[in-house]
């Protein structure tokens, strides 16, 4: 992203600041009604183009989204108005009618459900408006709107809402490469937030399925000509509209065949993808904050991601607006930060979860527990009291996770991942589903294995904050270390864990172990303890070096010199 461009954000961030709009999740959330409907009326555009090049309507239904009765509520349209003309036009008429489309364009109708315009002052909206009327979105790759979006939201620093923190990047894409998302996996994040760990696997899926990035090409006549004259199909002094409409049908539908359409025209990352529209699909994300979904929903579509299956709901709740399908659906993928602060109401609490606990961190885990699907991997943040918490539910909990699970690690994560925002030590757990039809052999569990490592550094200062942010520190990062031999780990298929076992006594001086192993066995005479440091091999102490005989001679001679200290005491006590 160039330094115009960052510098228009920070203009409307400005702008709404000064017009006291200053909560940052409110003001994000203004910002993406805005530019999606900026984002909407563009590509209308293309696809009035490509009805006027094929000489008809392009899309499933064989409609606009603005039919010529509606397209008064197109940005290009409105976006001249002024003052109160302008506020009260975009409030009371465009956000009802994006509402309004609950059948033909039910994702959008979500998205504007109960949408509010709390930008109240008129000349605010005026400067907003102009600031992203000039943002030209078709011009710009995928991956320049994707980091419009990571620009805005680390206005939230790492905040959010309920005991909820933004996972720091360096953690999500390390808990991405452990469960290895591919195309056709169902990915499900349960408390979503702002998007971070979906599209973080959208970009490990992409990364498979590229050669090498080259800058996206934007549609429109241009392209299309220049596409046209690549391919042999237009000569290189004729006008693509001036040819007959027959032979224009035709190049397009020969260019159709090598692109999926005008618009959404990518080379470069994902290129390799046969279906985008599985990609889309296959992304699910929920969260109880509608402002945090709208933000997740754009953060996903300004990431090329326009289909996918984000939705308001209370993941822990009987009555929190699942569907049976929900409830239902089974995941190949799951990655969560869930929120750590909460207790439920017992009757309000979801019925078929393992676990009966009321508190949001079991109750998520026991969420994710549930969704996964056969042979499906989770990767999961959770508060480092879950893995050594004695209670009952806690106890039964981990049990579950162990005996019925494969549990594949525990890593520990430095106390200062989550700061200046929180202090609160966490971990991440990594398990799979046992496949379908399968069972743990009772005989051999005792012979399982658990891999733990301990994260001391994560490429970023625990105790320095600089813009709102730790700053780099790539010399101390465990990260590396640790996916490297999540490899190893991995190619063993999860049967010779890094490390050496729980309770090793290690040769002094040997170097402070950041991996080991615990037999399922020890695990569970611990009552299923999981914290990594209860099972860290320790490294036994250096013999002295001095002669024995010496070392008891200086004590003597210490001994001595107390007892005459103490008997000149004594003395100075029984003088009169």
């Amino acid at each position: 992203m160039n330094q115009d461009l960052r510098r228009k954000l920070n203009r409307i961030t400005d702008i709404l600041w000064a017009g006291g709009v200053t909560n940052p999740v409110t003001y994000i959330e203004q910002i993406s009604y805005l530019i999606y409907l900026k984002l909407l009326d563009e590509e209308e555009s293309s696809r009035e183009l490509k009805a006027r090049l094929l000489g008809g309507k392009v899309n499933g239904n064989g409609e606009l989204l603005f039919p010529k009765q509606a397209e008064r509520y197109r940005w290009s349209k409105w976006r001249f108005k002024s003052g109160t003309e302008l506020r009260d036009f975009v409030r009371d008429h465009v956000f009802p009618y994006m509402a309004s489309l609950v059948k033909e364009e039910p994702q959008i109708a979500e998205y504007f459900r109960d949408a509010v315009l709390e930008i109240t002052d008129p000349n605010v909206l005026k400067q907003v408006v102009d600031e992203i009327d000039g943002i030209d979105f078709a011009k710009l790759g995928t991956d320049v709107k994707g980091d419009i979006f990571e620009y805005l939201l680390t206005h939230l620093g790492q905040s959010a809402l309920n005991g909820q923190f933004r996972t720091p990047r360096q953690i999500r894409t390390m808990m991405v490469e452990m469960v290895d998302p591919d195309l056709g996996d169902t990915i499900y994040d349960p408390a979503c937030g702002t998007g971070g760990f979906l599209i973080d696997a959208v970009e490990y899926i992409l990364a498979k399925y590229s050669t090498e990035p080259q800058e996206v090409p934007i549609y429109g006549i241009e392209w299309l000509e220049r596409k046209a004259r690549q391919m042999g199909l237009l000569g290189k002094n004729e006008d693509i509209d001036k040819i007959p409409p027959q032979r224009r049908r035709e190049i397009i539908k020969a260019i159709n065949e090598t692109v999926p359409t005008l618009q959404t025209y990518r080379k470069g990352p994902g290129e390799k993808i046969p279906d985008w529209e599985l990609l889309e699909r296959s992304i699910y994300g929920i969260d109880v904050s509608r402002q945090m979904m709208r933000i997740a929903m754009m953060n996903l579509v300004l990431h090329g991601i326009r289909k996918a299956n984000v939705k308001r709901a209370n993941t822990l709740s009987d009555m929190g607006g699942l569907t049976e399908d929900d409830l239902n659906r089974r995941y190949k993928v799951i990655l969560s930060n869930p929120p750590f602060a909460g207790v439920l109401p017992k009757e309000s609490i979801r019925k078929d979860l393992p676990t009966n606990s009321k508190k949001s961190e079991l109750l998520f885990l026991g969420v994710m527990m549930e969704a996964l699907a056969p042979g499906g991997r989770c990767a999961v943040v959770v508060p480092e009291g879950l893995l050594f918490g004695s209670t009952r539910a806690h106890v039964e909990l981990r049990r579950k996770l162990v005996e019925d699970y494969d549990l594949l690690a525990v890593v520990s994560l430095p106390a200062g991942v989550f700061k200046p925002y929180a202090g609160v030590k966490t971990g991440v757990l990594v398990f799979r589903r046992p496949p379908a039809g399968s069972k743990k052999d009772k005989r051999s569990k005792h012979k399982e294995k658990v891999w733990f490592y301990e994260v001391r550094a994560d490429g970023f200062d625990p105790d320095k904050i600089q813009g709102g942010g730790r700053p780099e520190t790539p010399e101390r990062n465990d990260i590396p270390d640790l996916l490297a031999k999540w490899s190893e780990y991995k190619a063993s298929g999860f049967k010779n864990p890094p490390g050496v076992e729980a309770g090793t006594l290690l040769d002094p001086g040997s170097e402070e172990p950041r991996c080991w192993w615990a037999a399922i066995k020890t695990i569970a005479e611990n009552h299923y303890n999981l914290a990594a440091g209860r099972y860290k091999p320790q490294i036994a102490e250096k013999a002295p070096d001095e002669d024995p005989a010496e070392l008891i001679r200086e004590t003597l001679a210490i001994e001595h010199e107390i007892a005459e200290g103490l008997e000149k005491l004594l003395k100075e006590i029984e003088s009169p």
